[in-house]
């Protein structure tokens, strides 16, 4: 007997689920609200696909069962998903940072490839497929917001977060399943862009540097990063930025003392630029504050700088004392800003949290609640840092749910 299996949700996970669950014989629906699949992952790297990376390793994976996320990704890691991808026509690219993209650097390279796969092993596609009710008889009903029902043995959960509603994402997984005994941890927005305290950004807004961002939770770092950053008329954003943002998020809507620290000067230490700074003024004597910085960092950072350290811009370089060059040289290297929210599921890239990794078995992705259940994606409690490793979760976690919704026993 052939199992009907059917998946809910057409992104990188379900499509995943559904080419691998078809490779078991198993005959296979999948259900997409959208009018086409696969629109979150025509986003992702920019529209490039940064689909894995070539350093993967768990701790730039998130959630509260560390060991559950372990387990899955070694039945299919990176290697697995290269090749799998390099059968499907994808021939991978990596740019020296570790991140890994197909060679024509498209993401449609990614979604036509699947999409064909699909086709070619029968999947049936159901577009404008809204699912608002999952039921549990002899086998699954699932009714669709047009009043359709649709039965399977099998279901899969590859419904995705709350991040990017544009691309359908409204969490709307979270609620199907609570009928059913699955519960979610705390949800909130990760790899965002963060709203900061202050009445500078209006005027920095977008001055653009390669500099380091690092968090501090009541007084304590905790995480830092260095890439491209770019301040707003909101606060701050860049991939440094992103990669710190879910615990900035968490500790500060937890009421904690939450701020960053950015670096514009990070390649030298405070006690260096301390030196140069001084040197530089003592040949520019006559100068002024406003002037004196002019080729050092960028022209729209001098006199927001010099108002933060409460000095006056015409005043002389060379009368600078040297406790106000040292205030000087430790904003440069680490200019400090308290944390006031975040950008929202709007911009938001994943999601943090999710349904409890607790009521799935890592071995087949099956509901240990309700036999016949299965999940994969962002649904779950798993989320990543940038550089590919939400796409990588997601291959991992569809791979290994198609495979066991085709091939284990019907209870």
């Amino acid at each position: 007997m052939s199992i009907k299996v059917a998946i809910i949700g057409g992104g990188a996970s379900g499509m995943m689920a559904a080419i691998n669950c078809a490779y078991t014989g198993a005959r296979v629906v999948l259900l997409e609200r959208n009018d086409r699949v696969g629109k979150k992952l025509l986003a992702t790297g920019n529209g490039r696909c940064n689909y894995t990376n070539e350093n993967m390793r768990m701790d730039f994976l998130h959630g509260e069962d560390h060991q559950f996320i372990e387990k899955v990704m070694e039945k299919f890691g990176r290697d697995q998903t290269l090749d799998f991808f390099e059968k499907l026509g994808i021939t991978p690219a990596n740019e020296g940072d570790g991140k890994i993209f197909p060679l024509s650097f498209q993401s449609s390279s990614m979604l036509d490839v699947l999409r064909y796969e699909m086709e070619r092993m029968g999947v049936e596609v159901l577009t404008d497929s809204y699912v608002v009710e999952i039921t549990r008889r002899k086998n699954f009903i699932i009714r669709l917001k047009t009043g359709e029902a649709i039965e399977a043995h099998r279901v899969i959960l590859t419904t995705g977060g709350k991040a990017m509603p544009v691309s359908g994402s409204d969490g709307n997984g979270y609620s199907l399943v609570k009928p059913l005994g699955h519960v979610t941890n705390r949800i909130t927005p990760a790899l965002v862009q963060l709203k900061l305290k202050g009445d500078k950004f209006k005027q920095i807004n977008g001055v653009r540097f390669v500099g380091r961002v690092s968090l501090h939770i009541d007084g304590k770092p905790v995480k830092e990063d260095f890439g491209d950053v770019l301040f707003t008329d909101y606060g701050i954003s860049g991939p440094p930025v992103l990669q710190i943002s879910r615990e900035a998020i968490r500790a500060q809507e937890a009421g904690r003392d939450t701020r960053v620290k950015v670096s514009i000067i990070s390649e030298k230490s405070k006690e260096v630029v301390f030196s140069y700074l001084r040197e530089r003024f003592e040949n520019m004597p006559e100068r002024t504050l406003e002037f004196g910085l002019i080729g050092f960092i960028n022209k729209r950072l001098i006199l927001p700088i010099i108002k933060e350290l409460n000095l006056d811009k015409s005043k002389a370089v060379g009368s600078l004392e040297n406790r106000e060059i040292s205030a000087m040289a430790d904003l440069l290297t680490g200019w400090e800003f308290q944390v006031a929210g975040n950008k929202g599921w709007g911009q938001a890239q994943t999601t943090a949290g999710g349904i409890l990794t607790r009521d799935v078995d890592p071995d087949t992705m099956e509901s240990r609640l309700l036999k016949g259940l299965f999940f994969a994606g962002e649904v779950l409690d798993v989320d990543g840092d940038c550089g590919g490793y939400n796409l990588q979760w997601a291959w991992s976690s569809g791979y290994l749910a198609g495979l066991s919704a085709g091939t284990l026993p019907v209870s």
